[in-house]
């Protein structure tokens, strides 16, 4: 995102909005995400230590909802009283901690906007015209002629309605050649880049007046324009201003120095121009500090669509919840999505990535680590012994990851952290079949058993604090079973080794994450299905493939790839570079000093402009887990596989 990205951690503040949502029908997928991912940022940064205020509530004016009132037969306001509750019930069924819930219908925020609208005309900033145009009523915005597209709103695609009408206008035009300069020398100011971009792009065209007011005689659903009873506000300069009016802007000024500016607002990209244009120009003519930054994400899509309620493709929380339970939902939705982009949403994918990456993963590395505790360490913690080789790998690897999911969000990449940590888990459960506490059980060397029982017990101490503000009820249920006392610790206490007390009681583990059943069995079919017979090759083809043991002496991340990672590798004396797709699934630091399998007598490729000598050996299954083939034992780097 930048150089000058400010480090979260030394922030004292932090302060997170949410869209307030419109009240005109019931919470879908989108809202579910924006709302879990600034929990996700709050809680991650209560962690911080920072100051953390995080606020989301309803947008209850406009057209939209008055309509939607008169389909439903009640007032608009017994609409708002009814829809309001879905999102508050939702939020707390899925754990949403915000700190402010506003309500646009609220007394402490009308008498805010209605300030700020008269002080605004006392200084010639709002202005009285007469307005011809055509009007939205989805987005409940006005378009001029030229910027329909096929006689259409530019925006939803909807049809629009020709208005002639008088109206008030905020002089938006006077700001253009200021916000330009301002996004300009601001480079975090919006975010990602490209939707920067897109904001500049969108003012390289002249800037017009914004209609702030409706008529009564057509919308009488609004704040009262306080110089005009006849009017009431524009719905958006209304619901901008609850970013401010929440936290005491022109009631309380001890409380907003607090709060204000905003660290993020979080919005999708849908309104994108409303706050990126109209919203930091209504604080400048207001004299308001802008906010850090707005950030933009991007759309769940079912399949390449976007999902809306007209094609019947939207994805309702509460089934997810009723299946996989709060925490696997909001696990899948930060996992699945890179921040800004779009993401697509399946059944099939939700499903393969629990069953991976909590089921097999997590779940079953907390299995292992509680039983062998309960059967061979007397249900306590036990003492570890020096470190071997073995486990400081495992030890750095942990802490590596720990430190990459810091950044992470830092970097508004929770994605990939949680794929880091993902890699972390995956090495917690190589690193036990590779010491085998079951053998050193049975063969009774107890304090190399409790070494690496330790070690492992260690990893889900860190890993599961930081997947904390992730998955807080089932993280709180792995971390009882470790004998740690509920919540999660300072994030200090995460990325240092030897938190866990020697001598504190465990307890069985409970089943984190039941796998999920896949699909029906095939029913047998009249005919045996006839199915292509891999194609054979002679011994002599196969000696031809050249296999050997080589160690990873570096790894890291291949720029502008999400699955790649570049490899340095040694095979005996030579020292060479692979590429392997294998980003997804294993973190760069928990590949440092393995050893692999590799096809030695490849042709050189190059991949995303680098060079790849040789091919990486690895294993996958039907749930789409991968595994990379490593020699039972320890054997020197250049070793012939045969």
């Amino acid at each position: 995102m930048g150089s000058d990205l400010p480090n979260r951690m030394t922030r004292n503040k932090f302060y997170i909005t949410t869209p307030i949502y419109y009240v005109n029908d019931k919470p879908h997928i989108g809202h579910a995400y924006t709302t879990i991912l600034a929990d996700v940022l709050a809680r991650f940064h209560r962690l911080f230590g920072a100051d953390t205020w995080f606020l989301t509530g309803t947008d209850e004016h406009g057209q939209k909802v008055q309509r939607a009132a008169e389909t439903a037969g009640m007032t608009p306001q017994q609409q708002a009283d009814t829809t309001v509750v879905r999102f508050q019930d939702l939020w707390k069924r899925l754990g949403i901690t915000n700190d402010d819930f506003i309500r646009t219908t609220e007394p402490r925020h009308a008498v805010v906007v209605q300030e700020i609208l008269q002080d605004l005309f006392d200084r010639g900033e709002i202005y009285r015209a007469e307005y011809d145009g055509w009007y939205c009523v989805a987005d409940e915005r006005f378009y001029t002629e030229k910027d329909l597209s096929g006689g259409n709103c530019p925006e939803c695609g909807r049809p629009v309605e020709k208005v002639r009408e008088a109206n008030y206008f905020f002089r938006m035009s006077k700001y253009q050649e200021w916000l330009i300069s301002y996004i300009e020398e601001h480079p975090l100011f919006i975010q990602p880049d490209f939707r920067r971009n897109e904001t500049l792009g969108f003012l390289r065209k002249p800037l017009q007046d914004l209609c702030i007011s409706r008529p009564k005689s057509r919308l009488a659903w609004g704040i009262e324009l306080p110089f005009d009873r006849d009017f009431v506000t524009y719905v958006w300069f209304d619901a901008l201003v609850n970013y401010i009016s929440a936290v005491g802007y022109r009631r309380d000024q001890t409380r907003f120095a607090r709060r204000w500016p905003a660290t993020y607002h979080l919005i999708g990209k849908d309104i994108l121009t409303t706050h990126t244009v109209y919203w930091p120009i209504m604080l400048k003519a207001a004299g308001v500090t802008m906010p850090d930054t707005i950030f933009a994400h991007g759309w769940w899509l079912s399949g390449q669509t976007k999902m809306s309620k007209s094609l019947g493709n939207v994805v309702s929380p509460l089934d997810m919840i009723d299946r996989f339970g709060v925490d696997a939902f909001r696990y899948f939705l930060m996992a699945e999505m890179v921040l800004g982009q779009d993401a697509s949403f399946n059944p099939e994918s939700y499903e393969s990535r629990y069953n991976s990456d909590l089921a097999n993963d997590l779940g079953n590395l907390l299995s292992r680590v509680a039983k062998m505790i309960e059967a061979h360490l007397g249900k306590t913690i036990p003492q570890p012994g020096e470190m071997q080789e073995t486990d400081l790998l495992l030890r750095n690897a942990v802490l590596a990851a720990a430190e990459g999911m810091v950044t992470a969000v830092e970097e508004m990449r929770i994605d990939k952290g949680l794929a880091t940590l993902v890699g972390a888990v995956r090495e917690a459960n190589r690193y036990i079949e590779k010491n085998q506490p079951w053998a050193l059980a049975k063969n009774g060397d107890t304090q190399r058993l409790q070494t690496v029982m330790y070690c492992a017990a260690e990893s889900l101490r860190i890993v599961s604090g930081l997947l904390h503000p992730v998955m807080p009820a089932k993280m709180e249920e792995l971390r009882s079973t470790l004998g740690l006392p509920a919540g999660a610790p300072p994030v200090k206490h995460l990325t240092e080794w030897g938190g866990l007390i020697p001598g504190t009681p465990t307890r069985s583990a409970p089943i984190l994450f039941p796998k999920a059943a896949g699909k029906p069995a095939p029913q047998p079919e009249t005919q045996p299905k006839q199915t292509p017979e891999t194609p054979r090759i002679s011994i002599d083809d196969f000696r031809k493939v050249e296999l050997r043991v080589a160690r990873v002496a570096s790894a890291e991340r291949v720029p502008k790839s999400e699955k790649l990672l570049k490899l340095q590798i040694e095979i005996g004396s030579e020292r060479r570079q692979i590429l392997a797709g294998i980003a997804q699934h294993y973190a760069p630091e928990t590949l440092v000093g393995r050893n692999i399998v590799v096809v030695a007598n490849l042709q050189p490729a190059k991949l995303m402009g680098q060079e790849s000598n040789g091919m990486l050996l690895a294993a996958s299954d039907e749930t789409g887990r991968l595994a990379i083939l490593t020699p039972a034992s320890d054997v020197n780097p250049g070793a012939t596989v045969k």
